[in-house]
């Protein structure tokens, strides 16, 4: 160092004024990168010491020494200072006090862009590995739900409306293709994420004979950047993932919000257990879905975070800009949230009571059976839209008297069509409404248990599959 404190001070005649030192320094979020900072700066001292750029002794005299900061750091013993900046530099000094002069050398054809854009690499993929898992044990969850309620029936809705009736394990399993889609998506980010950027330098590359696949190799990535501008200054893999976690919260945000829909008075259809609800401090009666509501608020928190990672990299010119260090903390952020949700969201629906009764009543006393009944009048010939106007009136006949379409006399039926007969009070049983959708997707009981064994096989082996890839 060559004015005691600035590993770059050479160049500089005046100290750094405090109160800039405070502002650039990022060690006390970026702190938690240090295991992949560690790990790569391992790798990258071995290929030194392999293609001669540094000795073999000095190439072990700085794993050992970097060994021991890891330990330091695991244990929380290791003396963080802000002079240092941030955790690359404290690593750095703290290696050169413990080794001696030989720690200056680890930096050898390297930047700290390079070096950052790498940490921050290993902790997307780790981070899409460990979502992902989250979203397998919520999956799992749906899972056994649905295999439970097979029997279950309830209302559908559109445009929060009753529309159709359908089998709850089939609302269920509706959530669980949502999921599948999102850990697809973790899928491709890792597969976008999973290139080396060491040994791109602050930009142009290095003049020393390093060896950038060898030290791919070690730390696991399947490539290296074909650019060197391009390694430091790119930005998407952390945006990518900031997206997916985006669109995973919205569909926790929507779970959340049926449940806090499902749980209310008005509906009952399902009630929260005590351990995932709270009270009320002055209304003793209160039974608050606090949790969902706080899954359902924390959403916009992630949002934020990817616009706030797109707004800061919109103007920025190549390569590497101090801008680009604000990518971690709305990441760091991002990432607890959506890994709390997961946790908390399986929780939730693995202790949420399912008021079949309820339900039952529900598709009892609505008219969601009334697309059946049009379906009746086409199988007797007439076309779907003359069907559609008859049942329609007869909607309105039920309205006005205070009646369902089932409590219409056959006299009544026959007026308002001649082809409506006695059997048309049979295809309008709710479980039978739902029995007969039983095209590919649909909610018949058949159908929803061909979807469940499906689900459970790709579920049984989609993950230790990709664990061990």
């Amino acid at each position: 160092m060559t004015d005691g404190k600035r590993m770059w001070g050479g160049r500089f005649r005046a100290e750094t004024d405090a109160r800039v030192q405070a502002f650039t320094s990022s060690w006390r979020f970026d702190r938690r990168l240090w295991p992949y900072d560690i790990a790569g700066s391992i790798a990258h001292a071995r290929m030194l010491a392999a293609c001669g750029i540094i000795t073999l002794q000095e190439g072990e005299t700085l794993v050992a020494g970097l060994e021991r900061v890891r330990e330091e750091l695991a244990q929380g013993t290791f003396p963080f200072r802000q002079e240092y900046e941030d955790i690359h530099m404290n690593i750095e000094v703290r290696l050169t006090e413990l080794v001696g002069p030989v720690g200056g050398k680890l930096h050898t054809a390297r930047s700290r862009n390079d070096q950052v854009a790498t940490d921050m690499h290993m902790y997307i993929m780790d981070e899409c590995r460990a979502i992902q898992e989250g979203i397998v044990v919520l999956q799992g969850v749906l899972l056994d739900k649905a295999e439970k309620e097979l029997d279950t029936v309830m209302p559908g809705y559109t445009h929060l409306q009753r529309a159709q009736p359908i089998l709850y394990s089939h609302y269920l399993l509706a959530y669980f293709e949502m999921l599948a889609r999102d850990y697809e998506r973790f899928a491709d980010c890792y597969g976008r994420a999973n290139r080396l950027p060491l040994g791109a330098g602050a930009l142009a590359g290095t003049t020393f004979p390093i060896d950038r696949q060898s030290v791919a190799q070690e730390l696991g990535f399947a490539e290296v950047y074909r650019n060197s501008i391009d390694a430091v200054s790119d930005r998407d893999f952390v945006i990518e993932f900031l997206a997916a976690a985006a669109i995973t919260m919205l569909h926790l945000s929507r779970l959340c919000e049926e449940l806090i829909i499902w749980c209310s008075q008005e509906f009952g259809f399902l009630e929260m257990d005590d351990s995932f609800a709270t009270g009320s401090s002055i209304m003793p009666q209160k039974k608050n879905p606090d949790v969902a509501e706080l899954v359902r608020g924390k959403t916009g928190r992630v949002y934020g975070s990817l616009i706030s990672l797109l707004t800061t990299m919109k103007g920025l010119p190549l390569a590497y800009h101090t801008d680009m260090q604000e990518d971690k903390q709305c990441t760091f952020d991002a990432v607890d949230t959506l890994r709390d949700c997961l946790h908390l969201v399986a929780g939730m629906m693995d202790t949420v009571q399912v008021r079949r009764e309820r339900m039952a009543a529900a598709v009892e006393e609505d008219f969601s059976n009334a697309t059946d009944l049009a379906d009746y009048l086409v199988r007797q010939g007439l076309p779907f839209r003359e069907a559609h106007a008859v049942v329609g009136r007869l909607v309105l006949d039920c309205l006005a008297q205070g009646k369902r379409l089932g409590d219409l006399s056959n006299e009544e039926w026959q007026a308002a069509s001649p082809l409506l007969g006695e059997d048309a009070r049979q295809a309008i049983d709710p479980r039978q409404c739902v029995a007969k959708r039983c095209s590919e997707g649909g909610t018949s009981p058949a159908m929803v248990a061909q979807a469940l064994a499906v689900a459970r096989q790709s579920l049984a082996k989609r993950w230790p599959d990709d664990k061990e890839n």
